[in-house]
């Protein structure tokens, strides 16, 4: 049975249509659609460049996080247990940014890979793999998230300061 994502090509009318029913497999569809939408000419109907302007996105995002965290060490009266703890996180972050830059690049060499090398049994095989460590890392996302959620401390005034 085809996922979602695989037929939406063949089941949608415009590109637009196409991201929002390949979106409906991801774990956030609306923020999928809201930030892939803007780039549906340049989508068109392609599994591969849906998957490079997400990844392309997420990049964007992510420089744009690690810039803002950055801000965070020059915050007034910081502690220092909290400095060093943003400077943790701005070296995970940068960490993010380096491993999804290497992501773009090499979903750019695969694309063409792809169309060229693999196919049948590999192809499968590969995506399969790929789809494997997609889930696994979603669902530690998750967890992390429900971790920080669960022991975020309650926000301060100077948390609201820019």
């Amino acid at each position: 049975m085809p996922d979602m994502a695989s037929s939406a090509s063949t089941t949608t009318s415009s590109p637009t249509d196409y991201i929002v029913a390949s979106c409906k497999t991801t774990r956030y569809p609306a923020l999928c659609v809201q930030c892939l939408s803007g780039y549906a000419k340049a989508i068109r109907k392609s599994d591969q460049h849906l998957a490079q302007t997400a990844l392309s996105v997420s990049l964007s995002r992510a420089k744009s996080a690690a810039a803002y965290v950055a801000k965070m060490t020059q915050v007034r009266d910081i502690k220092t247990r909290e400095r060093q703890a943003v400077k943790d996180c701005i070296e995970n972050m940068g960490d993010s940014v380096d491993r999804l830059s290497q992501s773009v690049k090499e979903l750019g060499h695969m694309g063409r890979a792809v169309g060229k090398v693999m196919d049948g049994s590999i192809k499968v095989a590969v995506r399969r793999r790929v789809i494997h460590v997609a889930q696994v890392t979603s669902n530690a996302l998750a967890l992390v998230n429900r971790f920080a959620a669960r022991h975020r401390r309650p926000a301060t005034l100077t948390d609201q300061q820019p």
